[in-house]
């Protein structure tokens, strides 16, 4: 597999990290390499947040992504602040509900996901970030053969069992019910 460096960004509050999280949880179930980077500002909710997530079969030199293959934008700052930076060839998920531009590079795959629309029509409220985790994981990390496939669906749910805490077990079923409309996206 090639490595694979995803930048989740958004706002403080909109599970960025917890988004990061299911995906290296998912790559150590895989037995990969991994590194998982939060970043956020004072502020925490509405302050911005980001996560840098790199997979790999080798060793990874720096858990810093300044130049994501995978960008996942969850609102317009972050949006406009990383765009430009994803490589050539990469991947950009946008939360279409909240991001109204469109991507002007033709040298990216776009997939415009109205995420927050999606929760909130499910009664997912809070949850467009594991929507968008589906649908990364339906078009970029699961696709047999693909550049950066790691994992199946029993791996993703595994890795979602192990990062909702106990105390919220209750909320397992809608975040698997989440990363299921994303996958369908």
């Amino acid at each position: 597999m090639k490595n694979l460096n995803i930048l989740f960004a958004g706002f403080g509050g909109q599970g960025v990290l917890f988004a990061g999280k299911v995906v290296v949880n998912a790559a150590l179930i895989a037995n990969k390499q991994l590194s998982w980077l939060p970043s956020y500002g004072p502020e925490m909710r509405g302050g911005t947040a980001n996560c840098s997530v790199c997979v790999s079969d080798e060793a990874i030199g720096s858990p810093l992504v300044t130049n994501p293959n995978v960008l996942i934008a969850m609102n317009r700052p972050s949006f406009d602040k990383f765009i430009n930076a994803v490589e050539p060839g990469g991947v950009v998920l946008v939360d279409s509900s909240l991001i109204d531009e469109k991507v002007e590079r033709d040298d990216v795959t776009v997939y415009y996901v109205p995420a927050t629309k999606l929760a909130d029509e499910n009664g997912l409220s809070g949850l467009a970030n594991m929507i968008l985790v589906g649908k990364l994981f339906q078009e970029v990390c699961s696709l047999p053969g693909g550049d950066y496939q790691f994992c199946d669906g029993a791996t993703l749910d595994e890795a979602i069992q192990k990062c909702v805490p106990a105390r919220k077990a209750q909320m397992l079923d809608f975040n698997r019910k989440a990363v299921q409309i994303g996958r369908e996206q």
